[in-house]
């Protein structure tokens, strides 16, 4: 996928609690040579802190729940029809809590990333770092990915490794790969947003 060198790549990103990774892109954008503006926040619930940051840095936002509409499909549809509005090049899931379903994907598949704290394929899911300590690797970290269908199992756009020290627990661990997750989103987004990027099967080019 191309994107146009004509303006930076507008850059819609969700959010479903406290808003660190959606931070560390709020922060980059403000700067001249970055290549990409936040131009919404969209959260699945209202009151959190990811969309008080959103506001306190003038970005617009967006609160579709899941329990306004009568089922999940019917979710999926708002949502979809809400983000087409806004014209984004990229959706970047930043902590967001829930699946896309069908109808957003139909329509935004091909543009949308998500981050994990673990390398994938191992440990997917909500407790990743958890996971990762219970089963006791020596080495975990993060990997940034488009999404597909599945649960943290799309093609994979970059991993950095992280060591798990013997004295780790879970938030330990998990504030170590935080730092490494919020750095590579920031560099993907920028890279994405500057070169574009080819699909083939499951392998990801960036020129």
């Amino acid at each position: 996928m191309t994107l146009s060198t004509l303006h930076r790549a507008r850059v819609v990103v969700f959010v479903s609690g406290s808003g660190t990774l959606l931070q560390a892109l709020l922060d980059a954008a403000a700067t001249d040579d970055y290549p990409a503006d936040i131009v919404a926040v969209v959260a699945d619930r209202d009151g959190i802190e990811g969309l008080a940051r959103a506001e306190r840095a003038g970005v617009p936002t967006h609160v579709v729940k899941l329990r306004d509409h009568a089922d999940r499909a019917a979710w999926d549809q708002a949502l979809a029809d809400l983000v087409e509005t806004l014209r984004p090049d990229l959706i970047v899931l930043a902590g967001f809590m829930k699946l896309l379903g069908d109808p957003f994907m139909d329509r935004f598949g091909d543009r949308v990333i998500n981050s994990h704290p673990a390398l994938s394929p191992a440990f997917p899911g909500a407790h990743a770092v958890r996971d990762a300590l219970a089963y006791g690797v020596r080495v975990t970290g993060c990997t940034v990915f488009l999404v597909d269908r599945g649960v943290d199992t799309g093609p994979i756009l970059v991993q950095e490794a992280v060591p798990v020290d013997v004295d780790d627990d879970e938030a330990v661990l998990h504030e170590r790969i935080k730092k490494v997750e919020r750095r590579l989103l920031v560099d993907v987004v920028a890279r994405l947003a500057r070169e574009g990027w080819t699909l083939h099967g499951r392998k990801v080019s960036i020129p």
